[in-house]
């Protein structure tokens, strides 16, 4: 008897893969294709010249201690929000769910706007921490605490559904062989939550490289010193410069590729590890 052939709900192999690379072609390989191509309009001098003058140097800089600044801030209090909200029941808590999820839907020039006025000299925060000698608004630590905003959100919401999958029995065996507190987070929740923690770090950090709305206004956008690369970007196609525009692009795409796959890496190694204990 011939072995019946197996049904599918979704259409084939083929014809799905034909769909996702199509799909993905349209979104993502035809408009990175065109960054390149335009990028090979100069020569490489003029590439050299454009991606290590002075300005894109102090914006590279910027933009990538910033976003890491914020996503490294993300993952600690990003973790306790996640923790709180699994792990207890109080008052409020549908409100806190509905603020982590605040910065996906708030536009992110308001949230700009929004913060230089609580961050300005006579704002709300502003005008105490400038008293003891702290100045956040256009400064770089406006840009980091503007980063940090618009990326919590990626780090909650990756560590959550982790932390609902851990059963409390697990804790409760170890504090009955012994264990601590500490040694229980350390050694049975953090080894499990790590792979989640670094997919977060990964999402906040790449979501904080492209962000423009929420930092142009905090920024102060000034040129060397508090000037992003996303803001350079448009200036020079203001300035009709397309090329040199493409080649900053190409530089920080090549940059995060490198940066976003090396996290990944870790990530699977983590996960790899973290099978290997449970098998064990």
């Amino acid at each position: 008897m011939a072995p019946r052939s197996r049904r599918h709900v979704l259409p084939g192999f083929r014809l799905s893969l034909g769909l996702t690379w199509a799909y993905v072609g349209l979104l993502v390989l035809i408009p990175l294709s065109s960054l390149f191509l335009k990028t090979f309009s100069l020569t490489w001098p003029q590439f050299w010249e454009t991606v290590t003058a002075p300005r894109a140097l102090a914006a590279y800089k910027l933009s990538f201690s910033a976003s890491l600044a914020a996503a490294l801030a993300n993952v600690v209090f990003g973790l306790l929000v996640a923790w709180v909200l699994v792990r207890y029941r109080f008052p409020g808590r549908s409100l806190v769910e509905s603020l982590v999820d605040l910065p996906f839907a708030l536009p992110t020039a308001v949230a700009g706007l929004t913060l230089t006025t609580l961050f300005s000299s006579k704002g709300w925060y502003g005008q105490y921490l400038e008293a003891w000698g702290l100045k956040v608004a256009y400064t770089s630590v406006g840009v980091a605490v503007a980063l940090t905003f618009i990326g919590l959100p990626f780090v909650v919401r990756t560590v959550q559904p982790v932390l609902e999958d851990i059963d409390v029995d697990v804790e409760e065996a170890a504090a009955t062989l012994g264990a601590t507190p500490w040694q229980t987070f350390t050694r049975v929740l953090f080894p499990a939550i790590v792979p989640a923690l670094l997919s977060g770090f990964t999402l906040a950090f790449a979501r904080a490289l492209g962000e423009y709305g929420s930092v142009v206004f905090i920024s102060g956008n000034m040129p060397l010193r508090t000037e992003i690369v996303p803001l350079l970007i448009v200036t020079k196609l203001e300035q009709y410069d397309y090329a040199g525009a493409t080649a900053i692009a190409v530089v920080m795409l090549l940059a995060s590729f490198l940066l976003l796959l090396a996290v990944n890496l870790l990530q699977r190694w983590s996960h790899r590890r973290l099978e290997a204990r449970s098998r064990a």
